[in-house]
């Protein structure tokens, strides 16, 4: 069982002299935030491909142990949306979706090496639940360190410097953040448990659904927010509700009031005694994430009697069942708004409206 708190991305111009000391030389701020929380989303795959010389320097920028998770790229998740040939024959000649994931997992990302943790998939607000489209999706994401390496050698010209040469067949992981409501379907989790994928547990102030169905041996959160989307902190009486959850999905357990796609009828039976969890503040306007993280993390080491960890990076069973760094938050796309109503979030929370 392993417990890691962290942020999404580093890189923000306002957090120096706030989070970061004034005279810290910014390619030091990777070091700088990695002794402090245990994990960090990489934001800048998500906007264009990065460099196996990138991915190495922040594999070398931080210490042992540590964990990043890879934000996949817009291109296939906003753009694209995987509804193109799933090989690389395709009949109908158009697979830019596969070569694209080839050239994603060609690009360096392997590098990362033991540090390599969950790759984040997230989904636009109006993009719909379509059974047999997301089913596609999850079937073309590589399970494993072997499946990653025969999909990176169909990548094409656009990566100029391929490696994909990371030894060995341990298990990828994979989390999956949806914006609209028609996901909330049985259909879904269902097609997530098939493929060992984790939901990630979404909180915001954004009209999206909220839901903690647990669908993998992994639990991942992203919280957005208290006060405005990506803006906010957390009140105390939030954080330790986070902390008193995540205590629970650690060990193999879930709250009294979680909040589910799924009826109890429809739910399968609890097959594992812990489960890994990976939780990432993304409030990071206002400096409020780097804070956050480290409060949240007192906490659950007081919980914990002191430690977080029971296993080392890259332990996890294959058996059972995210060039300059990150980019600024104000270049990610403007999200939507999705149906279902703020009071209709706040009651599936089962918190107070100024608590989350």
């Amino acid at each position: 069982m392993t417990i890691r708190i962290g942020i999404s991305g580093w890189r923000y111009a306002g957090w120096r002299g706030v989070f970061y000391p004034e005279d810290l030389r910014q390619r030091d701020e990777l070091d700088y935030a990695s002794r402090h929380v245990d994990t960090i989303e990489i934001n800048g795959s998500h906007y264009s491909l990065q460099t196996v010389d990138s991915y190495r320097s922040w594999h070398d920028a931080t210490p042992p142990g540590f964990v990043f998770a890879v934000k996949g790229p817009r291109y296939l998740t906003h753009w694209l949306r995987f509804r193109d040939g799933n090989k690389k024959d395709d009949k109908n000649g158009d697979n830019r979706a596969y070569v694209a994931l080839a050239n994603f997992f060609a690009s360096g990302v392997l590098a990362l090496g033991r540090k390599l943790g969950p790759f984040l998939w997230q989904f636009p607000p109006n993009f719909r639940f379509d059974p047999t489209a997301f089913e596609h999706f999850l079937a073309m994401l590589p399970q494993n360190l072997a499946a990653a390496r025969t999909l990176a050698r169909s990548h094409d010209g656009r990566v100029r410097d391929p490696w994909f040469a990371a030894e060995g067949s341990r298990r990828l992981r994979h989390a999956v953040e949806i914006r609209h409501d028609s996901f909330c379907d049985p259909a879904f989790t269902k097609l997530l448990r098939k493929y060992r994928a984790a939901l990630v547990v979404s909180d915001a102030v954004a009209e999206w659904p909220y839901a903690e169905d647990v669908t993998s041996d992994f639990v991942y959160l992203r919280l957005h927010g208290s006060e405005t989307l990506y803006g906010g902190a957390y009140s105390d009486r939030a954080l330790d509700r986070w902390a008193a959850r995540i205590e629970a999905w650690s060990h193999g357990r879930e709250p009294e009031d979680a909040q589910r796609i799924e009826t109890r009828a429809t739910r399968p039976q609890r097959t594992t005694k812990t489960r890994d969890v990976y939780c990432y503040f993304d409030n990071d306007m206002k400096v409020k994430a780097p804070f956050d993280a480290k409060r949240l993390m007192a906490r659950i080491e007081e919980a914990t009697g002191g430690g977080l960890r029971t296993e080392e990076p890259g332990e996890h069973s294959p058996k059972e069942h995210s060039p300059d760094g990150d980019r600024p938050r104000e270049d990610s796309p403007k999200p939507q708004s999705a149906s279902p109503s703020r009071a209709s979030r706040r009651s599936v929370r089962g918190a107070a409206p100024n608590v989350r």
